[in-house]
């Protein structure tokens, strides 16, 4: 999905339809299967996927040593950062928004850190970095779950810190050359598991807004 049509959809308060049709629909799928709000469910999804998506570029042009791919990257990720933050100020308002673009920053400027630090073979800093994301993840699961009483803070704790893990796992086999195994292994978990996590937030935002969600 593009960034212009996520903007849009936000920009209406997620009530228009999105231009491409939700990524969990299926022809075989049941009423009970039905998410409360599609499409607030396919926007999260997307906007998740295109986070995992820029820093697994990242991870790539470091590795390749490409310093122009890599600050692409980089803009791509800050990027969106900033439209799931204004996911999240579309329902809480514009200071809820900008303190979880704070959050969404940290944890960026965790895994650039921790992506650089693998491929330079800094343990120390690679350590530094996984501590600060391991802060920085609690810190967003205390914020969702103060903002939404559908989301237990331990939780979402643990779905972000296997996100977290997910992130280590891919950046530590692009270092160590093994493409296939995170290809075919990390990467499609990464996909579902960002899934899950967008899947949660919708579905809670649904029940804590259902007039407004759709």
């Amino acid at each position: 999905m593009k960034p212009l049509t996520i903007a849009c959809a936000l920009a209406l308060g997620l009530g228009a339809a999105l231009a491409a049709p939700p990524v969990f629909a299926h022809p075989a799928a049941t009423a009970a299967s039905t998410p409360a709000a599609p499409q607030l469910q396919a926007t999260m999804r997307s906007l998740l996927h295109g986070h995992i998506v820029a820093t697994r570029d990242y991870a790539l042009a470091v590795h390749a040593g490409n310093q122009a791919k890599a600050q692409q990257a980089a803009d791509d990720a800050v990027a969106n950062a900033k439209q799931i933050a204004g996911a999240v100020a579309s329902f809480y308002g514009k200071p809820a928004g900008d303190q979880f673009l704070k959050l969404l920053a940290g944890h960026w400027g965790g895994v650039k850190n921790l992506t650089d630090s693998v491929q330079a073979g800094n343990k120390a800093g690679e350590q530094q970095a996984m501590q600060d994301l391991a802060s920085n993840g609690s810190d967003i699961a205390k914020f969702l779950a103060g903002a939404n009483p559908n989301l237990p803070e331990q939780t979402v704790n643990g779905l972000w810190m296997m996100h977290v893990s997910d992130h280590k796992t891919q950046i530590e086999q692009m270092m160590a050359n093994a493409p296939e195994a995170e290809q075919s292994q990390t990467w499609e978990h990464m996909q579902k598991h960002a899934d899950t996590i967008a899947d949660a937030l919708a579905g809670a935002i649904a029940k804590q807004f259902p007039d407004k969600a759709h």
